[in-house]
């Protein structure tokens, strides 16, 4: 735990949004010479399987980012999909999973926040999940960064929660308390057939940016206040892509149903991938 503490004190110092934007330019940089090897580098180092990517030719990418929000081929994930059933919206790794209790979402070993502050202090916004289901997925570098729909949905707001940008590693999560509610975040609620449903894409250090499908890009820049847009009509099918890291982050499911069943292979540190069943209702 001290080399978690020592890792992670630094990055109260960084200018995390500064260095974040640097990233974006970066990686929107086009240089033919430069790109595919800046590619295989980052593939070897991360053991990124481009052999699951639609182009698998780092040729084929004229930017870094092209190649971290790549798509995938046809038919190498499969959305086990079902009308009680609740799948994986992404690749990645369970951080933590369980029943939001009395509105608090567990972070790690002494360490949690409220439902409240991660949907940024509305009230009313929160008081559907203050009993219901969580589950929070970390994606490495390595994983695929498009988001999916774990269940069939209307989409009736969108949040942009201003905030940090620590990093979401598992030293600063066991560390740096309540630094899912701290960091810059966008929050997309759903009504579904099985209650209200809230999918918080959490921003780290080096995110340059979190794009959902009806609203393109959300941040940067950043702002200073919390925005809320309110929706009518858009309806996403379970499986659809809803948005993306431009690096790797987090997601954090709330469920503000209490009654399902969440699978053996959805259990903390498990890796998931897009698809996968996570748990089934009641």
């Amino acid at each position: 735990m001290l080399l978690d503490y020592l890792k992670s004190w630094p990055l109260y110092l960084l200018p995390h949004h500064a260095i974040s934007r640097v990233v974006f330019r970066l990686t929107r940089v086009q240089c033919p010479r430069l790109v595919p090897p800046a590619i295989r580098l980052f593939s070897r180092i991360f053991k990124v399987n481009l052999a699951e990517a639609e182009h698998s030719n780092p040729e084929d990418y004229q930017t870094f980012n092209q190649f971290f929000t790549r798509s995938l081929k046809a038919g190498v994930r499969t959305i086990q999909a079902g009308a009680k059933t609740l799948v994986s919206p992404v690749d990645g790794r369970v951080s933590q999973v369980g029943r939001i209790q009395e509105g608090r979402i567990f972070q790690a070993k002494g360490h949690d926040y409220s439902a409240l502050e991660l949907l940024g202090g509305d009230e009313d916004r929160a008081k559907p999940f203050m009993h219901g289901q969580f589950m929070t997925i970390y994606l490495s570098p390595r994983d695929y960064h498009r988001i999916h729909m774990p269940l069939t949905g209307k989409l009736i707001e969108q949040v942009y929660i201003p905030g940090r940008l620590f990093s979401v590693a598992g030293h600063t999560v066991r560390t740096v308390p309540r630094l899912f509610a701290r960091n810059e975040r966008v929050v997309a609620l759903f009504e579904t057939d099985h209650g209200l449903m809230a999918m918080v894409l959490v921003g780290a250090i080096n995110v340059a940016a979190i794009e959902t499908v009806w609203s393109g890009l959300v941040t940067p820049p950043p702002k200073s206040s919390i925005q809320a847009q309110t929706f009518i009509d858009t309806q996403l099918a379970q499986g659809a892509e809803m948005g993306r890291f431009n690096m790797g982050s987090t997601v954090i499911l709330l469920l503000a149903n209490p009654d399902l069943n969440w699978a053996n292979t959805s259990q903390t540190d498990q890796s998931v991938q897009l698809g996968q069943v996570l748990a089934q209702f009641f």
